[in-house]
């Protein structure tokens, strides 16, 4: 399965962005979609699409489609997370009067072959290592989509199960969206950079705000001189520069997900190879000895190291490209999500031939 390199360089546009700032990125978008976008934006004026978002735990699926809605308009895009869902019912459930509109709500949709006092104990007691039957999936996505009428829709995390890909090639006529195309969404991220985004995050034990000590720092690096090691102090109002902390089994990588990694690529390649629903094809990395060529240095994914400086007694960050091997073993430059969501833009209008 071959993820093509897609070109974002232009030879007329030599100005420098910096895409972590929303207004550089707007500009960036309108530099180099301008046409792009205003197509889709017009055709979302009369129509719709439903896109399933496809690649490995951690590949940034919620990322691309936040970021799409934040160029194309947020009040015409709902990206809609299973994961997202099924902790939201864990809330509802707790609710006397939710709870109550919930079993009233599958008593009259669910179809299956479970009880409603049997699927609100399966509900109870989710767990993340155990998916939830394909028909109450269903049946739950359906309900919320209902609550987006006319929108177009990104789901993250359905297809989940090899035995949900089916469903998926008729979940639009499901759901009412006969009239408007569906399109799989491949993601293509080396498991290298989905291990270091792992290994090297923090957590604040105050706010819960997530960092990354070597992709994502905060304003304020803290060191312990005996350990000679660097740490990040939370800059959120009110959290007094609380350390910020390592999640137990972080420490691992994505050796405690390989079952789930593994699964994840046995789904692209399943969809990949289904006939008769559009794909696009989506690739976070670019070869290194080929990144001239395609793309513009300030695409690529900034990594952050650190030197400690006595005599002005704090952290000296030091800023290079973030490269890493791919499963082929040859070195790759991560992408900043702004390159494969303008990826997904030029692809995704040329499959709704606008």
């Amino acid at each position: 399965m071959d993820f093509p390199l897609f070109k974002t360089k232009k030879q007329d546009i030599d100005k420098k962005f910096d895409l972590t700032d929303p207004a550089q990125r707007k500009e960036y978008f309108e530099l180099k979609a301008e046409k792009e976008i205003k197509k889709i934006k017009e055709y979302l004026e009369h129509n719709s699409f439903i896109i399933y978002l496809l690649g490995k735990k951690n590949s940034g699926k919620g990322t691309y489609a936040k970021m799409f809605a934040e160029i194309i308009g947020p009040e015409k895009i709902f990206h809609f997370s299973v994961g997202d869902m099924a902790r939201e019912i864990d809330e509802e459930l707790k609710d006397k009067d939710k709870r109550a509109q919930l079993i009233e709500f599958l008593k009259n949709n669910y179809r299956g072959w479970l009880g409603i006092e049997e699927i609100i104990s399966l509900l109870e007691l989710r767990s993340t290592k155990k998916l939830l039957p394909t028909e109450l999936v269903l049946c739950l996505v359906k309900r919320e989509i209902a609550k987006q009428k006319g929108k177009a829709i990104f789901i993250d995390g359905f297809p989940r199960a090899l035995d949900q890909i089916g469903f998926s090639l008729f979940f639009r006529d499901l759901i009412d969206y006969r009239q408007d195309p569906d399109i799989f969404v491949l993601i293509d991220v080396p498991e290298n950079i989905i291990d270091e985004r792992i290994k090297y995050r923090r957590v604040c034990p105050k706010c819960k705000t997530s960092r990354n000590l070597k992709l994502l720092p905060t304003s304020k690096i803290g060191y312990r001189e005996q350990e000679k090691e660097f740490f990040l102090m939370c800059d959120e109002p009110g959290c007094e520069n609380a350390e910020m902390l390592q999640k137990e089994g972080d420490e691992f990588g994505i050796k405690p997900i390989r079952e789930r990694l593994n699964l994840d690529d046995e789904l692209i390649k399943k969809a990949f190879s289904l006939r008769g629903i559009p794909k696009i094809l989506l690739r976070n990395s670019v070869p290194v000895d080929k990144a001239d060529e395609y793309i513009d240095k300030y695409e690529i994914t900034p990594a952050y190291s650190y030197q400690w400086d006595k005599q002005e007694g704090k952290a000296r960050i030091i800023e290079k490209p973030w490269v890493v091997q791919d499963e082929k073993n040859e070195p790759v430059y991560s992408l900043m999500p702004p390159p494969v969501v303008l990826s997904l833009i030029h692809q995704l209008v040329d499959i709704l031939k606008v």
